[in-house]
């Protein structure tokens, strides 16, 4: 490592830009287990132009440096309905990377007096850059490769984190299952019996009307993990802009809603690991890479695909019937995508570790963990 010193300075350029995308293609060149995000995801979620999180909440970006080489990135972020769902005082920072320790301390002590700045009292990350974008720190999982949505990082880091002060303040889990068997004793019999239930009905997503289905999954979201840690409500603009991004990549085999006497009461939003279809593709969509993209959405098959999101809705918390409506949504869309995708495992997640309903649903058909991700936060 070279002895210049390291040197912070905020972003502001178009090329300050790109030269903070890119550094992740440095950082992760040597580990098999990375996948490249696509660029235009990346800048457009950085993009206050672009992305609705920036109607509540305002972000300062910076490069580390030395010798003219980058060799970090920080963001830190202020946002209002972090700061009356999550506490007043709460800051957060993430898009975190570093090349080393020394730029790594550089990075967080940056964010953190930015956050004095605003003030903020309590330090949070990373999150990058809403809970609903990747939050945490990848602490287990290392050797297997991050599907759709979730992060991935360094081993390091964890050392680098707890060395500036950090606590934990939660773990997100994901859990793995083989999704060839069928559902088995006291979960087959549930889903038997609300399939003979007159009143549940399972429909899948109507993507001639997908405006109007992807609202009611999202509404039924918020309503579902509102009494969840770190929840923070999607804005209206925010699910129309969420609705619009995952529509390429929703097929109604795999997204399911459950209604109660014609009311929609829970949903379950499964999505190929587009990770497998896009790691090829180095990030960059053009100029032909799209076109290989678009052929390989018409009908994916990949071996893994994810449960982003599920909700029941809260005033069936605690119900027999909120297991049931989980439980028939997972045998449900589990007999198509192996009939009809040729999947063999499905992760489940995040899910919060002290989520005792959730981790039971996953781990009743068999479900493991396979990663850990740690949100971390100090007193500033």
């Amino acid at each position: 490592m070279s002895n210049a010193p390291v040197t912070i300075r905020p972003v502001v350029t178009k090329a300050d830009r790109k030269q903070f995308v890119d550094l992740a293609w440095e950082v992760y060149k040597d580990d098999p287990a990375w996948v490249p995000p696509l660029k235009d995801e990346v800048h457009g979620l950085i993009d206050p132009k672009k992305n609705p999180w920036f109607g509540h909440a305002r972000a300062q970006l910076w490069l580390a440096e030395r010798g003219g080489k980058v060799v970090g990135r920080i963001s830190a972020q202020v946002d209002q309905l972090v700061l009356e769902h999550m506490g007043p005082g709460i800051g957060q920072w993430g898009m975190f990377e570093a090349l080393d320790g020394v730029a790594a301390a550089a990075l967080i002590a940056q964010a953190e007096e930015w956050l004095r700045g605003e003030g903020m009292t309590r330090s949070m990350g990373p999150i990058s850059l809403s809970i609903w974008d990747e939050p945490g720190l990848l602490i287990s999982g290392f050797e297997q490769p991050p599907m759709v949505m979730m992060g991935h990082h360094r081993p390091a880091y964890q050392g680098w984190i707890d060395g500036a002060g950090y606590a934990k303040a939660k773990d997100l889990l994901t859990y793995e299952v083989d999704i060839r068997p069928p559902a088995e004793g006291v979960m087959a019999r549930l889903v038997a019996a609300g399939d003979k239930n007159p009143r549940i009905v399972l429909r899948p997503v109507d993507k001639s009307k997908f405006e109007r289905d992807s609202a009611i999954i999202l509404n039924l979201l918020n309503d579902a993990w509102s009494d969840n840690w770190g929840y923070v409500p999607l804005t209206p603009d925010e699910i129309a802009y969420a609705g619009k991004k995952l529509k390429p990549i929703i097929f109604p085999e795999m997204v399911l809603i459950a209604e109660i006497d014609g009311e929609p009461v829970a949903f379950m939003l499964t999505i190929p690991d587009i990770n497998d279809l896009t790691k090829d593709l180095n990030g960059e969509l053009f100029p032909f890479n799209f076109i290989k993209l678009l052929w390989r959405l018409r009908k994916p098959r990949t071996a893994r695909v994810r449960v982003p999101l599920m909700g029941v809705a809260k005033k069936l918390h605690g119900t027999r019937m909120a297991g049931q409506l989980a439980f028939m949504l997972i045998e449900h869309i589990r007999r198509a995508i192996v009939a009809d995708f040729g999947a063999t495992h499905g992760e489940f997640g995040w899910i919060l570790e002290d989520n005792q309903g959730m981790m039971s649903i996953a781990e009743l058909p068999g479900a493991k963990v396979n990663h850990t991700y740690r949100i971390y936060e100090k007193t500033l």
